[in-house]
């Protein structure tokens, strides 16, 4: 297993996942979305394996680019936005392989060992 977890450093679900993969004893690399971001493919790689945008974007966020997200149709739109500000993706992002969740979901990670 090869397991990256984006997630923001004050984030309790990102913690959570962190002690998920600890307490298993399974290595993983934490990887501080807010400063480092994800590449090109790496974002297009989590959006093919969680179902598009609207599954990657933290809808309950207080930012304002997302009231305007709720009203956009152009999904072109909303990817450039989201990938150019990570602070709008919901966290943890957890990749293996090609495989990935957003948010805490032992039950798909306990499948992945």
């Amino acid at each position: 297993m090869n397991i990256q977890i984006f997630g923001k450093s004050k984030c309790f679900d990102t913690k959570k996942a962190e002690r998920y993969f600890k307490e298993r004893r399974i290595q993983y690399q934490s990887i501080d979305l807010l400063r480092y971001g994800m590449s090109g493919k790496e974002f297009d790689s989590v959006l093919r394996a969680v179902g598009g945008i609207d599954n990657l974007i933290d809808w309950e966020s207080k930012a304002p680019e997302i009231t305007l997200m709720k009203y956009m149709d152009d999904k072109r739109v909303k990817e450039d936005k989201v990938f150019d500000n990570s602070a709008l993706m919901k966290t943890p992002i957890v990749r293996n392989g090609k495989q990935a969740t957003v948010g805490y979901c032992p039950e798909i990670w306990a499948a992945w060992e």
